[in-house]
């Protein structure tokens, strides 16, 4: 299968719009790089399937795909009403409460004992997607008193967001446990922590999954963003998730969030995506509005890793015209001659390291040199984020021993990767790298080609050393 001709990846929610396998493949050859399990929806067999499907397709199109595996986390939702909805006025009196009972106009019970302990007076109470808002005029450990400010539907389990306090919650619910343990038998390859506040919750929740998986945090807590370089440090990824942020935040702000959470990925040399609504109106349209293209553009053109479709692919009436577009749209970015101008102009925090440098100087050595493409030698996949890190106008690849580090690292900017035996001598270095460099139909004869790797060769941690070779004919010259 050809490369993508493109650096930016697409990730795409799998639902009912794409269960069946013939399905899953139109959105994989369409341009979906990685696939996102939501644990919120389905159930365990359906992600068993889905696995199955998505790692079979993997050995039919010789391709390293990504599975990310997204906990709900601790979502909390209203009790149920007598009548299944009630129409709520502003200014009116409004209770939440821990009476079991049915609600009405007046109360409705909530079944959330540490939003009691929590809440403050003066603070606020936002239900279904924000569309309902209360301020706090009164507590107890038993009922929460609240105004109306805007009126609005309430109904059955309806979604309820609380941005004006850290609640001290498990972070890891019993349902993410059961999900967790299901994740780490299917082998995914990412776990998507939710609703994350701090970098305490992000490592408590860290001690449950094991080191092999690599972890996103989904930042959609306003309080996350006080603590968002220190949590981008300690994470392995971070996910711009717009959804419950844009409820708990300001419109206006959402940007600004997203902006500053690009350019700390980038600091740290950490994945980004960015997610939801972002073709929002092909759920139920055959192409987007100007908008959300705009939207799509913007973040292309901050340099995120990946963009992502959410209900667009998992429930929408066009999943594959949706992944199509994205394609498209980010391809139009990159063919932009400013692209790459832009995101190489980062605050990057260069470590003092053998990898740092290494990585900083493949992209001076491809400029100068006139290289087509660089081939890193990583075991952890860390080098090959180094080097991404620093938007490469080249092909890279990435090499490993390691499958899961592969299909990890699938996510990754411009990256492409393969499997390979390991090495034990340069010669075998180069040749190897020149070999899947023409095999992959990425360099054809006359072109040169940058490889980095660690001597002694296997080791993790130590990238030291770069060499340039050229492809002549069937053989290359070093």
């Amino acid at each position: 299968m050809k490369l993508r001709n493109r650096k930016a990846k697409i990730v795409a929610t799998l639902g009912p719009a794409c269960e069946t396998e013939k399905a899953i493949e139109k959105l994989f050859l369409s341009g979906a790089d990685v696939f996102r399990l939501n644990f919120s929806h389905g159930d365990h067999e359906d992600h068993k399937k889905k696995v199955k499907i998505i790692r079979n397709l993997e050995k039919k199109h010789n391709r390293y795909i990504c599975i990310l595996g997204d906990l709900q986390g601790p979502k909390f939702r209203v009790g149920r009403f007598l009548n299944v909805k009630e129409q709520l006025k502003k200014n009116q009196i409004f209770t939440f409460d821990q009476n079991k009972k049915d609600g009405d106009s007046s109360r409705v019970y909530l079944p959330h004992k540490e939003i009691f302990k929590s809440i403050a007076i003066g603070q606020r109470l936002l239900v279904n997607d924000g569309k309902v808002r209360l301020k706090v005029k009164s507590k107890s450990a038993s009922a929460i008193k609240c105004v109306v400010t805007d009126g609005g539907e309430i109904s059955n389990n309806k979604g309820l967001n609380i941005p004006d306090t850290k609640l001290d919650l498990k972070i890891i619910t019993p349902k993410d446990k059961k999900d967790l343990e299901l994740a780490i038998k299917l082998d995914v390859d990412w776990i998507a922590l939710s609703f994350i506040q701090t970098t305490k919750d992000l490592l408590t929740a860290k001690k449950l999954i094991p080191a092999k998986f690599k972890v996103m945090v989904k930042v959609e807590k306003p309080s996350a963003m006080e603590e968002i370089e220190s949590i981008t440090e300690n994470s392995d990824g971070i996910m711009v998730a717009r959804g419950d942020l844009g409820v708990e935040t300001n419109p206006e702000d959402v940007p600004i969030h997203q902006r500053t959470m690009v350019a700390a990925c980038r600091k740290f040399g950490k994945p980004c995506i960015v997610a939801t609504q972002m073709l929002e109106s092909m759920i139920d349209s055959p192409t987007p509005t100007r908008a959300e293209a705009s939207d799509v553009a913007t973040a292309v053109f901050q340099g995120v890793d990946a963009v992502m479709l959410s209900a667009e692919s998992a429930a929408g009436n066009y999943p594959k015209e949706s992944v199509e577009m994205m394609d498209k749209i980010i391809k139009r970015v990159e063919s932009d001659p400013k692209y790459l101008a832009n995101i190489q102009n980062y605050n990057l925090n260069i470590v003092k390291t053998s990898t740092e440098a290494i990585a900083t100087a493949a992209l001076e050595v491809a400029t100068i040199a006139e290289c087509n493409c660089i081939a890193t030698f990583s075991q952890s996949g860390r080098s090959v984020l180094r080097v991404a890190r620093m938007r490469p106008d080249v092909t890279l690849i990435g090499l490993t021993t390691n499958k899961k580090v592969a299909r990890q690292n699938a996510l990754t900017w411009g990256t492409f990767m393969d499997v390979v035996d390991e090495i034990s001598s340069s010669t075998e270095m180069v040749d190897r790298a020149c070999k899947i460099a023409k095999v992959r139909k990425i360099l054809k004869h006359g072109e040169k080609i940058i490889i980095t790797a660690g001597v002694p060769f296997g080791k993790v941690g130590n990238t030291n050393i770069l060499r340039i070779a050229k492809i002549i004919s069937n053989s290359k010259l070093t």
